[in-house]
């Protein structure tokens, strides 16, 4: 033993690791971006109005017809996505809307935002996607709508999804942060339920630094969409006269420039993750201690943000955040804790004081302290390893890298059981705190 530290061939106790050199960059760029970009500037066109500029129709026109709907339009972020989405589909003040408890906080506090009530319902075990059957069980006369996400690398099991909001009336809204340009059962993501919304922040898989986008076949709904994001003003069509109260919702057309670049570059990068990605759950399969999420065949168009896989070999006194911690120091970017349960998060203040719909109407105001969905406290402090996807675009010795990393792990797993479980470091840390320590990452 040296300094308190087990001799071992493992990094993060003083071996050497298996990867020295960084992984592909992200964002990627085209030269033609910066031409389009030079074209923005001169020509003193730089906002988004009038609505919509010359790039920004240009790019939501594209990017409705990948994803197979009718109308898109492009906003400052995806939270504002979201927001517009809910409120376009008819969410009231006090109004309840289900969401997913294992995912980023943004999509409960949209609803928020919106004047909503979000409802927390349970992940899928193999997918980390909402549940149908959990959401079932969270519908009230209150409920309103549904918000599935279609996380990192899987969907949503949106026919049984649809058939419960029909069932009971409901709108859908899908969030679609993570699955650009992904098709299930051969039906673009947001385009299966009444509207989608997607992120183009500096991590996701299409990038304008920030930005986002909401997609639709339903005029009405792109009608309010337009008002809204536009301080109120009348859309372009204008046949169903709505007068929402409007804010500046709009995106520039300096990312809506450089959006169009990555819109071109989607197509190959996603092949390359999906090639990627295919041979890293090969490899995973055959090491003892950790799982590859199952295939979902329902998926006909891959969409990777983050490679998931599981780690089960809690039972041998290693937590899922100190391996994480020994990957990380081996030169595999990772994380563990990249998402918690929203209502345990640090990052959802969701207090009657802050929040008065949660009182409204009620004997008691909504408390989310008693809420428990064990699927996602599972996956989030126990189970689930997340890969950056920029780790999937490089050459198949990245992949191999990844690979040999998590079996050295697993192969000294009694080392990293008797070691400091402090090592763990940043990896136990909250979201909400670790940013102030991990000032160098955009994921």
């Amino acid at each position: 033993m040296l300094d308190g530290t087990i001799m071992s061939e493992l990094a993060v106790l003083g071996g050497n690791p298996v990867r020295r050199r960084s992984f592909c960059q992200w964002p990627q760029y085209l030269p033609r971006d910066a031409e389009r970009l030079q074209e923005v500037l001169e020509s003193g066109r730089w906002g988004g109005y009038p609505l919509p500029g010359r790039y920004s129709g240009e790019f939501a026109e594209r990017f409705a017809a990948m994803h197979g709907a009718r109308y898109a339009l492009c906003v400052a972020n995806g939270t504002i996505a979201l927001i517009t989405a809910l409120q376009a589909a008819g969410v009231r003040f006090g109004d309840e809307v289900i969401v997913p408890a294992y995912t980023w906080d943004g999509t409960a506090t949209a609803v928020l935002f919106a004047g909503g009530i979000p409802v927390f319902a349970d992940v899928d075990p193999d997918t980390y996607c909402l549940s149908v059957e959990s959401a079932r069980q969270a519908i009230t006369p209150r409920t309103r709508a549904i918000l599935p996400v279609h996380l990192a690398m899987r969907f949503t099991c949106m026919d049984s999804l649809l058939e419960l909001a029909k069932e009971h009336g409901l709108k859908v809204i899908e969030d679609c942060a993570h699955a650009h340009g992904g098709q299930f059962r051969g039906l673009g993501a947001g385009s299966m339920g009444d509207l989608g919304c997607f992120s183009f922040q500096e991590s996701k898989l299409m990038t304008a630094g920030e930005g986002g986008i909401v997609i639709t076949s339903d005029l009405r709904c792109f009608e309010h969409l337009q008002t809204q994001a536009n301080c109120g003003r009348a859309s372009l069509t204008d046949e169903y006269k709505q007068r929402p109260i409007g804010s500046n919702y709009r995106m520039t057309e300096f990312q809506a420039a450089v959006l169009i670049g990555q819109l071109d570059m989607l197509p190959e990068l996603a092949a390359q993750r999906s090639r990627a990605a295919a041979r890293l759950g090969e490899a995973l399969a055959a090491i003892e201690g950790v799982r590859p999420l199952p295939p979902q065949p329902e998926i006909t168009r891959e969409s990777i943000y983050c490679y998931v896989f599981q780690y089960r070999s809690s039972g041998r006194g290693v937590s899922r955040d100190l391996f994480v911690s020994a990957l990380d120091a081996e030169g595999i970017p990772c994380d563990g804790r990249f998402y918690e349960p929203v209502y345990r998060s640090d990052l959802f203040c969701a207090t009657p004081d802050a929040a008065p719909q949660l009182c409204m109407g009620r004997d008691r105001p909504v408390d989310y302290a008693g809420v428990c969905c064990p699927v996602s406290e599972r996956a989030a402090y126990d189970e689930a390893v997340w890969l950056p996807q920029f780790l999937l675009i490089g050459d198949t010795q990245d992949v191999d890298d990844i690979a040999a990393a998590v079996a050295k792990i697993m192969r000294n797993l009694d080392d990293l059981a008797t070691a400091d479980p402090s090592l763990a470091g940043l990896k136990a840390m909250s979201r909400a705190e670790r940013p102030k320590h991990e000032r160098h990452k955009n994921y």
